[in-house]
């Protein structure tokens, strides 16, 4: 019996926290698809080049690491790529204009 007593708080605890933390990921799948349909209507506009273009010209060069996934920023027309090497998180910027990279950091 104790150990029931024990996990009940947990599992309450777990509830919690899921509650509370599915607006936080309502809100991100919001602002990805938001970033998804900016892209889009910028691609079709053709003001900028595609997402597929983009990582065929990065992911090449980044042989070794981890892609985890784009953001895309509509205001300055730039692709953020993500990849993971070695523990090391390293971005990628490049211009969806003219595909060139503007900076790597990490």
């Amino acid at each position: 019996m104790k150990l029931f007593s024990l996990s009940l708080p947990a599992l309450a605890l777990g509830a919690a926290l899921m509650v509370t933390s599915a607006p936080h990921a309502d809100a991100l799948d919001g602002k990805r698809r938001g970033e998804q349909s900016e892209a889009r209507e910028q691609f079709m506009a053709g003001q900028v080049k595609s997402l597929r273009e983009i990582e065929g010209r990065i992911l090449p060069k980044m042989r070794g690491m981890q892609y985890l996934g784009p953001e895309y920023d509509a205001g300055s027309q730039v692709y953020r790529l993500k990849f993971l090497d070695s523990g090391r998180v390293i971005f990628v910027d490049v211009d969806a204009r003219t595909g060139a990279v503007l900076r790597q950091t990490g």
